[in-house]
């Protein structure tokens, strides 16, 4: 798992371990980066399926009522196969479009 920052964006990727694995390592160092916007990086990983990103629900459900984004980047899974409630993008560069996007809704109060 490597940490990277980005102003007030945390990026996290994920290299070796599993899903569940990366999710519960999260749970335990949420407070770390809490009052960040979050990125998920997935694409080193070998192929993924739709209960692997399930995985990321809860923590991801927790995030945004705390009004941070939270976005999983990933080509290897097309979001028409997961849950509405997670933000997936195939790039890096998708997923600073869409946190930019949604502060700019919190900042009109949307």
């Amino acid at each position: 798992m490597i940490f990277d920052k980005d102003g007030n964006i945390s990026i996290i990727t994920q290299e070796k371990a599993s899903i569940v694995e990366l999710v519960k390592k999260l749970q335990i160092i949420y407070s770390r980066f809490k009052n960040d916007n979050i990125i998920i990086n997935l694409t080193t990983l070998k192929p993924l399926i739709a209960e692997d990103l399930i995985e990321f629900l809860q923590i991801s459900n927790e995030h945004r009522k705390a009004k941070q984004s939270f976005v999983i980047v990933t080509d290897k899974i097309h979001s028409d196969h997961t849950p509405d409630e997670l933000i997936i993008v195939p790039t890096l560069q998708e997923a600073y479009d869409i946190i930019e996007m949604e502060e700019i809704e919190r900042d009109l109060g949307f």
